[in-house]
């Protein structure tokens, strides 16, 4: 079936992911995380998860989006993504993921579909607590001219005409994608040199989410005392690849009452995250 605006409200299939303290401390690591955040990476130690943990077991409910529309997912780029906390992430246990397609747009050279996410706490005290909510969106090369309404457009989250309040310098390591992938996305582009070729890079990127992490890591350290209960909410554009071994700078700008936008660039000053917006206590 092809792109068809219709599919808005449409449910994709649930997820179910039981995940254990590993499976966070490996996503810590993967997003820059080192051996002194003991908050982070020791499970004796009170760990804490981070917030930006919620898009792991809610990606693979992406993969539903097959089961209502038909596309070359060779030719899907992730657009967008946005993370809401309703609840500190508990170090491990299992979530239910309830999926459907919030929004579909025709940009002309691709279509924008939305998935939003709701991922439900199963057992413990968080049982049938919506625990984080995800908003994944999605361009779709090659398949737009289907007829549709274009969508919102405009500039959001842009940064005010001053100096950064804060600015927070991370290195990723050169096997940074090998270690992210662990955490569930393998695809071949990010370690395997022919796919990264096919897609017209020089050599394996960083995912998109893997940069999503270290920024909102960065957040973490410059609004709320590195502590993950205080993020509310995390939203940014992807606007350029990172490779494994650039340094990411992220730049701080407060708003008041509890907000701020931010934007991410590589040592050389590329701009590989934009449009982003952080709430927090």
């Amino acid at each position: 079936m092809p792109i068809d605006p219709s599919a808005v409200g449409t449910p994709l299939p649930p997820v179910e992911t039981t995940y254990t303290d590993r499976d966070v401390i490996l996503y810590a690591l993967g997003v820059g995380a080192e051996a002194s955040d003991l908050h982070l990476v020791y499970e004796n130690g009170g760990l804490r998860v981070l917030p930006t943990f919620a898009v792991i077991p809610a990606f693979p409910a992406l993969a539903g989006l097959g089961a209502v529309m038909t596309f070359n997912p060779m030719l899907l780029l992730h657009g967008e993504q946005r993370v809401v906390l309703h609840h500190p992430i508990p170090a491990s246990g299992t979530v239910r993921t309830e999926p459907h397609v919030s929004a579909v747009w025709d940009k002309g050279r691709g279509a924008v579909v939305v998935v939003e996410a709701d991922s439900y706490g199963v057992g413990g005290s968080l049982d049938g607590e919506v625990i984080f909510s995800n908003t994944f969106t999605t361009f779709l090369r090659g398949e737009g001219g289907f007829g549709g309404e274009r969508g919102p457009s405009g500039p959001r989250n842009v940064p005010p005409d001053r100096p950064p309040d804060a600015e927070v310098r991370d290195r990723t390591l050169p096997q940074q994608a090998a270690l992210y992938r662990l955490s569930g996305d393998l695809n071949p582009l990010h370690i395997d040199p022919q796919f990264a070729a096919l897609g017209g890079f020089p050599r394996p990127i960083l995912h998109g989410l893997c940069t999503f992490g270290f920024v909102g890591r960065a957040a973490l350290r410059a609004l709320c005392d590195g502590d993950p209960d205080r993020l509310r909410a995390f939203a940014a554009r992807f606007a350029a690849a990172v490779y494994p071994g650039d340094e990411i700078v992220t730049s701080v700008w407060r708003e008041g009452q509890g907000r701020a936008v931010l934007r991410a660039a590589t040592g050389d000053g590329t701009v590989v995250l934009e449009r982003a917006s952080v709430t927090y206590s």
